[in-house]
């Protein structure tokens, strides 16, 4: 560096150092005059690194209990069945039923909390319904700090949100799928390959349908787009969706994607339905103590 150059650069440092100052007022007249007001309680909160959720309602969200299985995420004991029964001698816990629904080409599945406790539900139809799409930031920091085995860690390539039909996504203006997506790809430092997958038909919501309805809805109502085969050969997509039920909606997706080429299939979700008989956080902390 030139002597002028650096004599530049220590007349601009109070000019940056002012702008910085005044930045930061002009941020804490907002923050006072017009306070950020939670999506989910709708209760004011001065705005923090997640913004459009105050902290009391993040903390409420009831994440899935533990043990999981070690493939789909899904708790494993109820309170009349305790650890050591469950597990192995090795201390490993053996596959669930829940894996029977999965396709084989899915690797992993992981969510981050209930839908039937906490906030989880709301924070979900917030950004799926009433179009709070920065609400996507912090559910996806949540999903970013889920546990994976491995191999899943050292080998996933990209996030393909699973894709809503044209028609929904026209009427509801974006994919709540994406918004997660790219809000995950910051924290994962991998890309979103949303170009990947579509859907090749519309569908009936889900909601009301039983499983095997479910399973017939989706069935084959995604396919790999022609543009994304050389992508997709050899590689391991992570599915990203809001919400988990039956396992159909990505058990169809993944299926495309194998089709293209994708060698293996993960899924994160933010949320998971429960399943009759499923134990809270609580039943685990009672078989603990």
């Amino acid at each position: 560096m030139s002597p002028r150059d650096e004599l530049r650069g220590r007349a601009a440092r109070p000019v940056m150092a002012i702008a910085r100052a005044a930045r930061e007022t002009a941020r804490g007249m907002v923050d006072l005059l017009l306070p950020s007001a939670c999506a989910i309680c709708r209760a004011l909160h001065r705005a923090d690194a997640d913004g459009i959720v105050c902290q009391a309602c993040l903390a409420r969200v009831v994440r899935l209990s533990w043990p999981q299985c070690g493939r789909c995420g899904q708790p494993r004991l109820s309170p009349s069945i305790p650890l050591p029964v469950e597990a192995t001698p090795s201390g490993v816990i053996p596959p669930c039923r829940w894996c029977g629904r999965l396709a084989p080409t899915i690797r992993a599945v992981r969510s981050v909390c209930r839908m039937d406790e906490g906030t989880g539900a709301a924070l979900v139809h917030a950004l799926k319904y009433d179009g709070w799409h920065a609400v996507a930031k912090p559910m996806a920091r949540r999903m970013a700090r889920l546990e994976w085995p491995p191999d899943v860690v050292r080998e996933r390539t990209a996030l393909v949100p699973v894709p809503l039909s044209i028609t929904r996504q026209r009427a509801r203006g974006y994919n709540q799928a994406e918004r997660l997506a790219s809000a995950l790809s910051t924290e994962w430092r991998i890309p979103v390959w949303a170009d990947v997958l579509e859907r090749n038909r519309d569908t009936r919501s889900q909601v009301r349908l039983t499983p095997s309805e479910r399973a017939s809805n989706v069935s084959g109502a995604f396919v790999a787009t022609g543009r994304a085969l050389a992508r997709l050969r050899g590689a391991h997509i992570v599915l990203v969706d809001d919400v988990i039920t039956t396992a159909a909606t990505i058990n169809a997706a993944a299926q495309a994607l194998a089709d293209g080429g994708a060698r293996i299939i993960s899924c994160v979700t933010f949320g998971r339905a429960p399943e009759p008989g499923d134990r809270a956080v609580s039943d685990y902390d009672f078989i603990r103590n």
